[in-house]
């Protein structure tokens, strides 16, 4: 065989091993297992399961990736891409102007916002504005903890948890009167663990959008953005959601 073939085919070799090592790049992904729906364990299986799991399992297998899946305390989780030690994450994570300035974002794939949970007896709280004076439990790290201090103030009775399970305990048991959080886990909550002892009140605060995060600079935004793309225009976006939150409203 000639040489030039012999280097030639080496050359071959060499791009063909190369564009497989692309192909089955395997990221570090994170996720908070306590936000249900969106995650939670199974615990039949000891597996994450949810909204956010689905999305991921069928982004990843448009975009030519595969992951391994690790859990952390929500607060965490943007340090953690901050310092490399993963690579992309999803936990109902709000996209922000100062989240943006330290990680990157998809398009976003789910509209969602804030709401307060309180004890199926209180008929007080109707308003965030009723929640001065209160005892008040969100969560470590959120956009509602940055949200309540904001309106209410530094002392002003909100405390953070660092999971939600933690802070719904502490409503139902009387340490403290409400909590305030992402609309789409009070309201989940409230229909399950907290039926009949629980009921959501007041408006929808802050219009949000979850995005997944990345690292800063990550060469998988494109593809995860078409990934997302297409499971929206061929319905498997819809069949999901209504998988986990029942009939999908219609988009105006």
């Amino acid at each position: 065989m000639p040489t030039k073939w012999i280097k030639a085919l080496g050359l071959g070799v060499a791009f063909t091993f190369a564009t497989t090592l692309a192909n089955a790049a395997t990221l570090k992904a994170l996720t908070d297992p306590s936000f249900v729906p969106f995650e939670m364990m199974d615990p039949a299986t000891g597996e994450m399961i949810g909204f956010d799991m689905d999305i991921l399992a069928e982004v990843a297998k448009r975009a030519g990736f595969e992951y391994n899946l690790k859990t952390m305390d929500f607060n965490g989780i943007i340090p953690a891409l901050q310092t490399r030690n993963t690579d992309i994450a999803l936990a109902g994570i709000t996209i922000t102007e100062e989240r943006e300035k330290v990680v990157d974002f998809s398009d976003p794939y789910y509209d969602s916002g804030l709401r307060i949970l309180v004890r199926s007896n209180n008929n007080q709280v109707q308003s965030v504005e009723d929640l001065k004076g209160k005892k008040v439990g969100t969560k470590i790290g959120s956009t509602s903890y940055n949200f309540l201090i904001e309106k209410l103030g530094e002392g002003s009775g909100v405390t953070p948890y660092p999971g939600s399970s933690d802070m719904y305990m502490a409503l139902m048991s009387g340490a403290i009167d409400a909590v305030f959080y992402d609309a789409p886990n009070v309201g989940y909550f409230s229909s399950t663990k907290g039926k009949g002892r629980t009921k959501v009140t007041g408006p929808l605060y802050e219009g949000q959008q979850y995005g997944i995060a990345l690292v800063s600079g990550s060469p998988w935004v494109e593809k995860i953005n078409q990934a997302l793309a297409e499971i929206k225009a061929d319905g498997t976006y819809k069949n999901i959601y209504e998988k986990w939150f029942g009939a999908m409203p219609e988009t105006k």
